[in-house]
């Protein structure tokens, strides 16, 4: 049945940054789906989210870390296969903001900013294929935004992070696809989180955005989720390298 291609029954995703928002919507999705889950948070407090993985029958496990800190990304994916006997799926979803003039960004900010979202998701998805390199299979999920495809406003940090995540997919996916490894990108656009909140109430900006918006509206967290199972199964075996705008038609107009 080709239902069952979509199950993920008896598998592990490390889903980062599960705590709230987009993360926990994917965390709760691929849970739906079957897949037990481990998350990483900078308070190893994700309560929440594990009623929500738990009240679907599946394990959960709470990390802290702080991503933006190399030293403690070190051995995380060992944690999550020693802590649930595996490792099959990897979403790289953990992010922060920042918004500057670019004369006026500093540079601190702007260095956190590229560890969490881009030498984050390269040092996790390494340390991952540890486990799906010998069993020659895997999925590496990573959450771009529609600023893989444009610049945006005084959020210089942000849209290079993001760029540069969508040429390491493409980049891993050419080097792991022979391998059994699928790499592949989601793009959203507006998605309505406790994070986006001071944008979309912005007398100006907030306006400015929805009325671009095709569909009239921002995205809820969990209609990403769909495309997230999607990824993480083996529906989408044959998907590598693939840059997957989910916006509203934001991309479109």
């Amino acid at each position: 049945m080709i239902l069952d291609l979509f199950k993920l029954d008896g598998r592990v995703a490390f889903v980062t940054g599960a705590g709230r928002g987009i993360g926990q919507a994917l965390a709760w999705g691929l849970a739906q789906a079957g897949a037990d889950i481990a998350t990483v948070t900078r308070t190893g407090e994700s309560t929440e989210t594990r009623r929500l993985v738990e009240s679907c029958g599946r394990r959960f496990v709470d990390l802290k870390a702080d991503l933006g800190v190399p030293e403690q990304r070190a051995g995380l994916a060992r944690r999550v296969a020693a802590e649930l006997g595996r490792l099959d799926i990897l979403v790289n979803n953990a992010g922060v903001t920042g918004r500057f003039a670019p004369e006026e960004y500093p540079p601190e900010k702007w260095r956190y900013l590229l560890e969490v979202h881009l030498f984050a998701a390269m040092d996790l998805a390494v340390q991952c294929s540890e486990f799906m390199l010998p069993r020659g299979r895997g999925k590496v999920i990573n959450l771009g935004s529609v600023m893989c495809f444009e610049g945006g406003l005084n959020i210089t940090a942000y849209a290079s992070a993001k760029h540069g995540l969508a040429g390491l997919t493409k980049s891993l996916a050419t080097s792991w696809a022979s391998k059994g490894i699928n790499v592949n990108c989601i793009c959203p656009g507006y998605i309505e989180t406790e994070m986006s909140g001071v944008l979309k109430n912005d007398p100006v900006r907030g306006p400015q955005i929805l009325d671009r918006i095709p569909i009239g509206r921002w995205a809820a967290p969990d209609e990403l989720a769909p495309l997230c199972v999607f990824l993480a199964s083996d529906a989408s075996n044959y998907m590598h390298g693939s840059i997957i705008p989910i916006d509203g038609g934001w991309l479109s107009r």
